[in-house]
This record gives C-alpha cells, structure tokens and sequence, in this order.
C-alpha cells in the first residue's frame, strides 16, 4: 500500500521543489517571501488532511465491518463538508492577509509579493480540498496507487504551467510569483474533475449527487469527531512553524530564504515516512474494525524500526550532498551556507519525528483523536518552539537547529512508548471480553 503512495509523492514534492527553484530564479525577496507563506498555506492544508483523516479512518472501519452502504454516503458527506469549509477558510485568508504576515515578521516590500501570490493560492485551496479527500475515501477502500496517480499528474500539470506563468512565454506575460500560485490552482482545478469521476462513476464509492441536509449531518458527525481534532492537530504545526520562521526572521531575509528552502527539502526527505503515514492508518483502522489488534501492534513496530533505519541513510546523503543541494537553490553566498547549516544538522532529527508522525496518524486510525491532539501539543509547544528559542538564544542559528534535533529526539520516543502502551491496553481489555465470553 505505501510503495505507489511513495511515488506518487516523490513526484508531487519534487515538483514542489521544481516550484522553489523557478521563484528563487526571481530573487531573494521572492524566495523570502515564498518562505513565509509555507505555514499558512500548510495550514489550509491541515484543515483538509485533518478532514482526509476522520474521513479514511471511519470508512475503513466500517468497510473493515463490512457496511458499504453506510460507508458510501459518508464518502459523500466528506467531500461535501470538506468544500464548505475550505470556502469559509479561504474568504477569511483573503481578509487577513497583512495582520498575519506583519505578525510573521514580514515588512512592507516582502508584503507586496505574499498579497500577489496569497490572493490567487486562497482559491486554489478550494480546489486543492476535493482531491485530498477524494484521495482519503480511495486509501480507505485499500486503493493507494489511484491517489498517487492523482498528486503525480497534478505535480506535472504545476511543473509545466509554473515557467510559463512566472516568466512568461509568447504572447502570456509573466506574472512573477503569482504565476506559481496560478498553476497550482489551474492544476488543482483539473484534479477536482479526475477525482469526482473516478469516486462517483469508476469506482462508485460516494453518491453521484448532493446529500440532504438530513443526511450531510448524519454522515458528518464521526468524521468530524476524528477530523477536527485531526485538523487542529496538524494546523498547530504551521503555527509553530510560523512562530519558528518569525525566531529565523529576526537573521535578516538571507535565512528566511535558506529556512524556506530546508523545510522543502524537508517534506522531500519525509516522503516514506509521510506515505507510511497515509498507508498505515487504513490498515489500522480496518483491522480495529475487524477485531485484529494483534496486526496493528506487529505492523506499527516493524514500520517504526524501517523508520529509524530509512532517515538515518538519509540523513548522510542530505549531510554529503549538503552544498551540491545548496547550489541548486540560489547563487547567494549567504543563502548557500545557511542551508548547508541546517542540512548537516537538522536532518538527524527526522528518524524521531517519523516515529511522532506515525504515532499520531496510528492514535487517528485507533478512533483517539484526542490523543493525536495531545501529542501534537506537546510535541510543537512543550519541545519544538521552546528548544528552537532557548536554543537560538544562546547558539544563534545553529543553536534553532540543534534545538529542532533534540526535540524531536525526546518527543518521537514518548510518542512511540505511548502508542504501544496504548495498544496494550486495548489488547488486552479485548481478552477479557473473550473470557466472559
């Protein structure tokens, strides 16, 4: 299951990436400016990965019970829930744009170019809600190779429009950064129609029609049990994030930029574990639906060990590659050596942060929201913001960094013994239910 979810990821982040090197063409400003809207687009994103989770995590319960008609509509309601409120977060983004970036630490020349390319994303976040969703509903069902299907077409789709749009070609004009968020939202756009064709007439796994409101409530309801918490969860990331990119900001725009840069190149050196995080949690909550607990223990162990071995290969590769990678990005001296900074640094910490982010996506699987939500707090607020503060306080830069490892070393094994611990329990209530039986 995870195998197609991997490439599928590969190629979108690495047209993200794509993405980064066409603004960084533009100048400094822009790739600083790009910088600070990851948090608060990854945001927008959040909400909808919150909602794919509650979504994948009750219809493959209730397929995993075997209850296809229940699970149908609530396919539907999912997507129709995910629409509305992808609208309402977009109207507000448009409408807070200048206090949120000032609060960031934007000045008024970065401004001018997050309004350009902020203006035009908000409406690609529309877009950008239904395949995310969409892709949720067919992992639930067992199917990954669809959605990577789904995220790499969009990827090329992205990759072909962004020079044209940004530079110009014939008789288009470029538009600068706006041109990037414009291919995103034309890519996202056609993705929306591919994805309602193969939910509704390919495969048949929503209503190929709009839910009463009676119905929308009815299956709504567990989705946004597990979804919001889910949501909020993953919105506290970007929070964070921005908290951290405003510590960052106070080096000037030459380490904005670089730290624009590291957290793309983060999400590339994520990518199994990112894909085992959409992978694992169907299976788990298939096998809750099943009463199989025993496969969830033995499946969330071997996929912690693969884990921690994967990212500490890619932490020497990132750390050898380190200037070679710099290079690609920018020609600016400075730039170049901020990244390879946080490259031979922050890295190491990915292996832990693997075991939070399984974790978490496992505690959604297991229906304990709550618990995902906890954990995300304490992993962002109690380790990630406090250490990256305390560590640039004393150490500067490099301090942040080391800052980021330490604490994801602490929280990803709280995160891990917590989990099993969990499952423990679980077990072996279920034992006891069988001896009175």
């Amino acid at each position: 299951m995870t195998t197609p979810m991997i490439i599928g990821m590969v190629v979108m982040m690495t047209f993200g990436l794509v993405d980064t090197f066409f603004i960084g063409m533009l100048g400094t400003q822009e790739l600083a400016a790009i910088s600070f809207t990851f948090p608060v687009t990854f945001t927008v994103i959040s909400l909808n990965i919150g909602l794919g989770i509650g979504t994948s995590a009750v219809i493959a319960k209730l397929l995993g019970a075997g209850k296809q008609n229940q699970a149908k509509e609530t396919a539907s309601g999912a997507l129709m829930l995910t629409m509305l409120m992808a609208v309402v977060l977009a109207l507000v983004g448009v409408f807070t744009i200048d206090p949120i970036f000032r609060l960031m630490g934007a000045d008024d020349s970065l401004l001018t170019f997050i309004r350009e390319y902020m203006v035009v994303w908000y409406g690609a976040g529309i877009f950008l809600s239904i395949p995310m969703v969409g892709n949720s509903v067919l992992r639930a069902a067992g199917d990954t190779k669809t959605p990577s299907i789904v995220m790499a077409t969009s990827g090329v789709i992205n990759v072909i429009l962004d020079p044209i749009l940004i530079f110009g070609f014939g008789p288009i004009s470029g538009m600068g950064i706006q041109g990037a968020a414009l291919a995103t939202l034309i890519a996202w756009a056609l993705a929306v129609v591919y994805i309602l064709y193969i939910l509704a007439i390919q495969r048949q796994l929503v209503e190929p029609r709009l839910l009463s409101w009676q119905e929308l409530k009815r299956s709504s309801g567990d989705i946004l049990k597990i979804g919001l918490p889910a949501a909020g969860a993953n919105m506290l990331t970007p929070i964070s994030t921005g908290v951290v990119t405003a510590i960052v900001a106070g080096y000037g725009p030459f380490a904005v930029a670089a730290w624009g840069v590291g957290g793309r190149l983060e999400s590339i050196a994520s990518i199994v574990v990112l894909s085992l995080s959409m992978s694992l949690p169907p299976f788990i909550s298939q096998n809750l639906g099943a009463n199989k607990l025993e496969r969830i223990s033995e499946a969330f162990s071997v996929c912690a060990k693969f884990v921690l071995l994967w990212q500490a290969l890619i932490f020497i590769l990132i750390a050898l590659l380190s200037k070679m990678i710099a290079d690609i990005f920018t020609s600016e001296p400075e730039v170049v050596t901020i990244i390879v900074l946080f490259l031979v640094i922050v890295p190491l910490g990915y292996g832990f942060q693997g075991l939070t982010i399984l974790a978490n996506s496992s505690f959604n699987a297991m229906h304990m929201p709550m618990s995902a939500l906890l954990l995300n707090i304490i992993r962002l607020f109690v380790f990630i913001v406090p250490f990256a503060f305390i560590g640039s306080y004393y150490f500067d830069l490099v301090g942040l960094f080391w800052g980021a490892v330490a604490a994801n070393v602490i929280i990803g094994c709280i995160a891990f013994i917590w989990f099993k611990k969990v499952l423990k329990t679980h077990m072996a209530v279920e034992n006891m239910k069988r001896e009175l039986i």
